[in-house]
């Protein structure tokens, strides 16, 4: 347990972006909120005032996980490539540390710390930025920021939402693994060569587009799956439910059963660990660049 605490610190130590990012990007929303212009419509009912908290609080999540999913990608394309490269691997395999731990480890940075990480950093941005637009506002929109039980929602659909994100892109995150423990250069680039290669075969060749639904639908198909799909997320048949509702209408948004009863969500997830197999096998056998 030491061990894998010790190469998790390690991480930190050695991507000061992991916490950085957050914080630069949160201070810049922050500072939005502080000097933007603020224009806010009169809110006069109590529904209108939970969805515009709602809202807000999810708006800045979206733009939180955004920034979060594209640094992730760049950590797990670099996380294997980057010791080899710089030849620390070699420091790395004298010690009492397995290939699987140093994996692992960083399996564990890309799909649990990070995550984390921005969550916090959301949590703090949203309440600070919604103090000050509360105080510059001066309108009913003090009293939409400041509601305990939407706060408290929103938490779970974060813990939620980093869970299923996790397993659903097990797959990609195999394959990113595996190339940043396979490339010797370019590792963005092939990343995305075989797939792009095997578009244009099937396309030029057989006429039919399986592969890129496929990968569209791994990309980009979470959300019906681990969601409940409405045209009213933000109003009171969502996450935002009317008085009465209480902080367990955040139910009526996450659809657990339907994701954890999905075989896309298994077969992805099966992928995914071979995927991860296949990085583990290639950071045993490649040595440094």
């Amino acid at each position: 347990m030491n061990t894998n605490l010790w190469l998790i610190r390690r991480e930190f130590w050695e991507n000061r972006a992991i916490w950085m990012i957050p914080a630069i990007f949160g201070a810049l929303l922050i500072l939005a909120a502080l000097f933007g212009q603020v224009s806010i419509p009169t809110l006069s009912s109590h529904t209108e005032t939970r969805d515009a908290g709602g809202i807000f609080l999810i708006v800045v999540g979206l733009m939180f996980y955004s920034v979060m999913a594209v640094y992730a990608g760049w950590y797990l394309l670099d996380c294997l490539y980057a010791d080899r490269k710089d030849r620390s691997i070699l420091f790395w395999k004298s010690l009492p540390i397995s290939d699987v731990q140093s994996v692992l480890s960083k399996l564990a940075v890309a799909l649990i710390v990070i995550p984390l990480v921005y969550f916090v950093a959301a949590d703090v941005t949203s309440l600070i930025a919604a103090f000050i637009l509360s105080v510059r506002a001066r309108q009913s929109l003090g009293s939409a920021l400041w509601q305990p039980d939407l706060w408290l929602q929103i938490q779970v659909l974060w813990v939620y939402t980093i869970l299923v994100s996790a397993i659903w892109y097990l797959p990609v995150v195999g394959w990113l693994l595996a190339v940043s423990a396979w490339a010797k250069r370019a590792v963005i680039l092939w990343s995305v060569l075989p797939a792009l290669v095997l578009y244009l075969i099937e396309r030029v060749f057989f006429g039919t587009h399986v592969i890129a639904q496929v990968l569209a639908k791994r990309l980009a198909g979470m959300a019906p799956v681990a969601y409940y799909a409405s045209k009213d997320v933000f109003t009171h048949d969502g996450i935002n439910a009317t008085a009465g509702d209480g902080p367990g209408s955040v139910w009526q948004l996450i659809d657990i059963r339907g994701f954890f009863s999905s075989p896309d969500t298994w077969i992805g997830a099966a992928v995914g660990i071979a995927l991860i197999v296949l990085a583990i096998q290639l950071r045993m056998r490649r040595s440094e660049i």
